[in-house]
């Protein structure tokens, strides 16, 4: 791999709980940290992807959601991402036009419920998409690579961008930020199959530094791995960048099928979900489940029974599925693909329960918790 020398500065190394990693953080972002880590001892958030911009047979509706249509109330936790803002895209990889993103954004800050963002950012070394993965991309971005430049440029377009977020009081409206997410799998450029430990929490740190450089500093930061290759504390903690760098540790999983495929998702989200309660515990952080979910949601109570025993008593902060696209002809075979249930989907009456149980928040819950005071 191409050898770099960093400029990375060291920050503080005291980390107090329930502070921010950013020290001039602003009021909000302080404010929703530390009421997270109070919220969570009522139980967790639930969150979907794109929740306000579509969902199944349905696109841009004004006020719509499909977890709205099935309870009467909005998700806690929105997800977006940042994917093709690098090339100053008018619309994310998912298609959502980041002028409407901008909006729905404002809108979640107004009532009270949590934004965050991941970023499929493209392979600055080959031009591809972020699932392109030759060995030598994070060198080739890191000081000194041959793709430095050209990196910052994209970390530029995307600061840009995420400084327009602001509420009706004008305030910069804090965000969850979950960057190299899923680093543990093979599929991205900054997974660990060709990204060394050394060269990810370079990356890592670089990008919080410079973030913070630009005036960034309504991010809170989301450290994720994917269930792959994470069987013990230490698979976990491998590339962990430092207590001084991390807000929150989360890892994201799918469930594959039912039968034993249950059995598995069952088995390894408790593993899981028992590692970052520790790590949280021991480290002073937040813990979530970042992504996850069962397409089509094909078992009538995968809700109260699947999922609700997977996390069992953990004290998580929050819980994101994935988003509702619907029918996808572009899927090999062409099929429905969504994570979260709509009115017509077989376990739409057990979500009901679920939202109805004591320890799953949703946006009403949140609201009246005032997270940003």
């Amino acid at each position: 791999m191409l050898a770099v020398s960093l400029t990375i500065s060291c920050k503080s190394v005291s980390q107090t709980a329930g502070t921010p990693i950013d020290k001039k953080a602003t009021k909000e972002t302080v404010a929703l940290y530390k009421n997270l880590f109070r919220l969570k001892e009522k139980g967790y958030m639930f969150g979907h992807q794109d929740a306000l911009a579509y969902g199944v047979e349905w696109k841009y509706e004004e006020g719509r959601s499909d977890i709205k249509d099935v309870t009467g109330d909005y998700p806690a936790v929105y997800g977006w991402d940042l994917g093709r803002i690098e090339n100053q895209s008018d619309k994310d990889l998912d298609g959502v036009p980041f002028d409407k993103m901008r909006e729905f954004i404002k809108q979640v800050y107004d009532r009270g419920g949590v934004n965050t963002f991941s970023w499929h950012v493209n392979n600055p070394l080959s031009g591809k998409d972020a699932w392109d993965n030759p060995e030598g991309t994070v060198a080739s971005v890191l000081p000194g690579g041959s793709q430095h430049e050209k990196f910052k440029g994209w970390m530029d377009n995307a600061a840009e961008f995420l400084l327009t977020l602001k509420g009706s009081d004008g305030k910069p409206v804090p965000i969850l930020f979950r960057p190299y997410h899923e680093f543990t799998g093979d599929w991205f450029w900054w997974c660990k199959n060709t990204t060394s430990a050394e060269q990810f929490k370079a990356l890592w740190k670089f990008t919080v530094q410079y973030f913070e450089s630009k005036g960034l500093h309504n991010l809170i930061y989301v450290y994720n791995t994917s269930d792959a290759n994470v069987q013990t504390e230490a698979d976990f903690m491998e590339y962990y960048p430092g207590d001084e760098w991390v807000d929150v540790v989360s890892f994201d999983i799918y469930q594959g099928g039912d039968g034993e495929k249950q059995d598995k998702f069952v088995a390894d989200t408790k593993r899981l979900v028992t590692i970052i309660d520790k790590v949280a515990k021991e480290h002073n952080k937040l813990s979530a489940i970042a992504e996850t979910g069962y397409e089509a949601i094909p078992y009538s109570k995968w809700w109260t029974e699947t999922l609700t025993n997977a996390i069992g008593d953990k004290k998580i902060s929050y819980v994101l599925l994935w988003r509702n696209h619907g029918w996808n002809e572009h899927m090999n075979p062409p099929r429905m693909h969504y994570y979260a249930p709509y009115p017509k989907n077989v376990s739409a009456d057990d979500f009901k329960l679920y939202y109805k149980k004591s320890n799953t928040l949703f946006q009403k819950d949140v609201t009246k918790f005032k997270l940003y005071k």
